[in-house]
């Protein structure tokens, strides 16, 4: 039972960022470069400090559980993890919701899952680290269909359909984008293992397992916003965009800060659902570990179906449809081929 909630979770915070790039829709009038450190500030800035100050003991600080040690390892995984960040809302400009997480994601699952285990000295081709690794290859293959998928979508529409459904599409540049996000964003999960003394510590300080993490997690986003925020002021003196960001009236101001801000908390929703569902995971070591590949597998999933839903696959056969929900079954396979392999 306890898996299974722990599952839902993991699923519920995977919606949420599955959905933050929705919102991107909405905001008026801004270059990319302004949406994007705004969203930042939000995604990776307030609402994980908010999720941290959780995760600290009644009779101790956040510096003093930072101390724990591991805190400059996680902020320096963080920013590698910024530059996966960054082209990963990249990957989103050229290939669309859809086709960019799932390669990006796709990526990012595999890598994140196996170097972890690779560090900790795990056995990948025996007992529970076989098992371990035969998900991992499941969820590639899964991936590779899907990238088959938007191959096909691509032969299959005209150039102005292209337009009409990415307005920046670009399948070469945004595939090579993608999978450099994918790697680099693996160093996400990274950060959170450097960051375990801290969330032991929150433990025996007595705060549930269930927020103890959480203030890795601000850790790792606090250097990915470093990465992003240096990027994304350099595009606003490039460009000229920086006046952007209060040359808008008043209306659009607001509308475009209140999309942002939920932008930003459905982005972190993901690492706070992945956090408390693991927490009802202990009892399964390889589910455990295979729980970020899950998290990952799952915003594929769900950015897909926010793909159909804003006709980003309009136009396409129907073989390429079928093509891309095996793709979406072979992926959700992997969740299901570790579960029953540890019950």
């Amino acid at each position: 039972m306890n898996t299974i909630i722990g599952l839902i979770i993991i699923a519920i915070g995977s919606f949420g960022q599955s959905s933050s790039y929705v919102p991107i829709n909405k905001v008026k009038n801004w270059a990319w470069e302004c949406f994007w450190l705004t969203q930042g500030i939000f995604a990776w800035l307030v609402f994980p400090f908010l999720g941290a100050l959780l995760g600290v003991p009644s009779d101790s600080g956040l510096i003093e559980l930072w101390s724990s040690g591991g805190a400059l390892k996680a902020i320096t995984f963080g920013v590698l993890w910024g530059v996966g960040g960054l082209t990963f809302g990249l990957s989103m400009r050229f290939l669309g919701v859809a086709l960019g997480q799932s390669i990006a994601l796709g990526t990012c699952a595999a890598f994140g899952t196996i170097f972890p285990a690779l560090i900790a000295g795990t056995d990948l081709l025996h007992g529970e680290g076989l098992m371990l690794l035969i998900g991992v290859c499941i969820t590639l293959a899964g991936i590779a269909i899907i990238g088959y998928a938007g191959s096909l979508r691509s032969k299959n529409m005209s150039e102005e359909e292209r337009k009409a459904a990415v307005k920046d599409f670009a399948l070469t540049k945004g595939l090579l984008v993608a999978l450099l996000a994918g790697v680099m964003s693996a160093c996400f999960a990274l950060g959170l293992d450097a960051g375990v003394p801290i969330k032991e510590a929150a433990l025996i300080g007595g705060v549930k397992p269930l927020f103890a993490g959480l203030p890795v997690i601000f850790l790792v986003t606090l250097g990915g916003f470093f990465t992003n925020a240096i990027y994304c002021i350099q595009q606003n003196i490039k460009n000229s965009t920086g006046k952007q960001y209060f040359a808008v009236d008043s209306r659009t101001l607001t509308n475009n800060l209140l999309f942002c801000a939920l932008a930003g908390i459905l982005w972190y929703s993901q690492f706070f659902g992945l956090e408390m569902g693991k927490s009802f995971l202990t009892e399964s070591p390889v589910l455990l570990a295979f729980s970020w590949s899950i998290l990952m597998s799952l915003n594929v999933t769900f950015s897909n179906v926010w793909g159909i839903i804003l006709k980003e696959w309009k136009g396409v056969s129907k073989s390429t449809i079928a093509v891309l929900v095996v793709g979406l079954i072979v992926l959700i396979s992997s969740i299901i081929v570790v579960s029953m392999a540890q019950s």
